[in-house]
């Protein structure tokens, strides 16, 4: 997801994967965009053959696609592929969710409690009309619903729930607004409901919350 965690065991070549995957995440490249190397290069400071080895990578979560000898561009967006990965993190997260609420521990709740703290805060800043705080809803979001589901014991579950949070994610970012009110009282109500481990609650939030998210980027225009 999109993180400023400094690695220093992180190559460059590490380093520059997160950049562009954070800046296709983000929007800042757009979808079906071409990514030129030699001005690629330049942007990253990265030989070209770092870069093709990065685009390949980033090929394996379907964010940028390889055009053979032509190239790479950045994989384009569509209704079809927003309601597959609504249904898929749908499907992961309520999994995790039930499998986190049974293990979780103190240590857990005091996670969840910290991570709708900061969430919270972003939130009301946002719905101030304090839009700088954009990037801070992002990664707080992210960590909210990841501590929710951080005891579910499964790495291999976290991180295939992280890449579809991420490629979902994109889709908010191309909608260019915020969802008010009732992203906000989601997250509340779902604060409540893990603290009190109602699986059967949370799971129905989350599946309302995704299809709203679902509902407020078709409502947008901005994709088709």
């Amino acid at each position: 997801m999109l993180k400023t965690v400094v690695d220093t065991s992180e190559t460059v070549s590490d380093v520059v994967f997160r950049q562009i995957r954070q800046d296709i995440i983000s929007g800042a490249l757009a979808p079906g965009a071409k990514i030129k190397l030699e001005q690629a290069k330049e942007r990253y400071s990265i030989s070209i053959s770092s870069l093709r080895e990065i685009l390949s990578r980033l090929t394996t979560e379907n964010l940028v696609l390889a055009e053979g000898q032509r190239g790479f561009e950045v994989s384009p967006a569509s209704r079809k592929e927003l309601e597959e990965l609504a249904d898929l993190r749908s499907v992961l997260e309520t999994h995790a969710i039930s499998l986190s609420f049974a293990a979780g521990n103190l240590e857990w709740e005091g996670r969840i409690v910290s991570a709708h703290h900061k969430l919270a805060a972003a939130e009301k800043k946002l719905l101030a009309g304090d839009a700088s705080r954009t990037v801070d809803w992002v990664r707080y979001d992210w960590e909210f619903h990841q501590a929710i589901v951080s005891a579910c014991n499964s790495e291999t579950l976290m991180k295939t729930l992280s890449s579809v949070f991420d490629r979902f994610l994109r889709y908010h970012m191309l909608a260019r607004s915020f969802r008010g009110v009732p992203v906000v009282d989601d997250h509340k109500l779902l604060f409540e409901l893990a603290l009190k481990r109602d699986v059967e609650g949370a799971c129905a939030v989350i599946r309302r919350h995704v299809q709203s998210g679902v509902e407020h980027v078709l409502k947008s225009g901005n994709i088709t």
